[in-house]
């Protein structure tokens, strides 16, 4: 490991410290914001936009003057929440009132406001890699023409509800003094045993597979010319856009390939690497290499669903949008599932030194190595 890469590893280890002041820092920045758009600032995000500028967020062609005061306040006061709870203030009332108002946030800003733009930046980021050198094929002049404003604030106040959970969590578990890297307690035991959390596992895949398939199936149909759930209209339109039909396609096999990829949260090869992987066969997967990328796409599909359910007009056939809504159960599948996972794989906490499994993985054929400290 180089010594940058260690250096970034000890930084990111210390997350429980400095994701308060970050997300103080964040929410000073968007009240900011918010003060200049009430001041008649340009630039403000959810304005009415034409069709190809427009965003899916719950708060898209809201009224600057009644948003961006309320965007004021909240950012100024949770400045001074999150520095509060940075810094371990207040009372433990002043805390209950503080780490609800946290999760709160931390909802509305990662979970309700955003659209699917995070779930379209999981899935086509190496793509839009490629086009920031190559250029967009199409009409699309450039990247700009992909994220622009009203979506990449989007993409901002995403981050500043992932700073608000870290921090927020940190501070919840100071409060019942628990180890604010691992969450564990030094009244409470060792928690479900393997067998158990894999068998909670493996009910959460399945969830996290069937959810799914509805968009997977209707995606292929209109690929291969049948309008299922739609009007024989809507494919003829879709069948003249180029590339329209080709994207549902990719996404369809995206969600199959992930789909199998979440076997391994309750599978040998999701701990261990297979025979096929040569140059890493036999040697436990780092359980980071599955728990991240799952709780990314897990956390990104609930704004994707709530979108439909916002606006829940099938216009051109049911097929559009209700089973988009059923992501909502792949995401909560997912995230029981990546749960699970994670409280199997965790080994030893280096901050707390408490944790660890004396045993052998239970449920898989063979067992598995002993996980390392994490």
């Amino acid at each position: 490991m180089s010594r940058t890469t260690a250096r970034v590893a000890q930084w990111w280890r210390r997350w429980p410290f400095w994701s308060g002041y970050a997300a103080a820092g964040w929410s000073l920045m968007y009240g900011s914001l918010g003060l200049y758009w009430t001041a008649g600032g340009g630039g403000f995000p959810f304005a009415p936009a034409v069709d190809d500028r427009r965003s899916g967020s719950v708060l898209e062609g809201s009224p600057v003057e009644v948003v961006a005061p309320v965007m004021a306040v909240l950012g100024l006061l949770g400045a001074v929440v999150a520095l509060a709870m940075a810094r371990g203030a207040g009372s433990r009332r002043t805390a209950v009132a503080m780490i609800v108002f946290g999760w709160f946030t931390a909802a509305g800003l990662a979970l309700a406001i955003p659209d699917y733009t995070m779930i379209a930046l999981v899935a086509f980021a190496p793509l839009l890699l490629v086009f920031a050198f190559t250029g967009v094929p199409g009409p699309q002049e450039g990247i700009g023409d992909i994220l622009y404003w009203h979506r990449t604030n989007l993409i901002i106040l995403f981050a500043g509800g992932l700073l608000w959970a870290a921090a927020t969590l940190a501070h919840q578990r100071r409060v019942r003094g628990e180890c604010r890297h691992c969450g564990r307690h030094p009244a409470t035991g060792p928690g479900p045993s393997r067998r158990t959390l894999l068998r909670w596992g493996r009910w959460a895949v399945l969830v996290a597979c069937v959810a799914p398939l509805p968009y997977e199936i209707t995606r292929v149909a209109w690929f291969l010319g049948h309008p299922l759930g739609i009007s024989h209209d809507f494919l003829r339109m879709m069948q003249d856009t180029p590339g329209m039909l080709s994207i549902g396609l990719g996404c369809a096999i995206a969600s199959a390939v992930g789909g199998v990829l979440t076997h391994g949260l309750v599978s040998r090869w999701g701990e261990v690497y297979p025979r096929w992987i040569w140059f890493r066969a036999g040697k436990p997967v780092p359980p980071a290499l599955a728990v991240v990328p799952a709780s990314i796409v897990a956390v990104v599909l609930v704004p994707a669903g709530l979108m439909m359910v916002w606006d829940p007009d099938i216009g051109d056939g049911w097929a559009l949008r209700a089973p988009s809504i059923l992501w909502l159960f792949w995401s909560a599948g997912l995230a029981a599932a990546t749960y699970a996972y994670h409280l199997r794989r965790r080994g030893f906490c280096r901050a707390c030194g408490r944790g660890g499994w004396p045993e052998p993985v239970e449920g898989t054929r063979g067992g598995a190595p002993a996980t390392v400290a994490g």
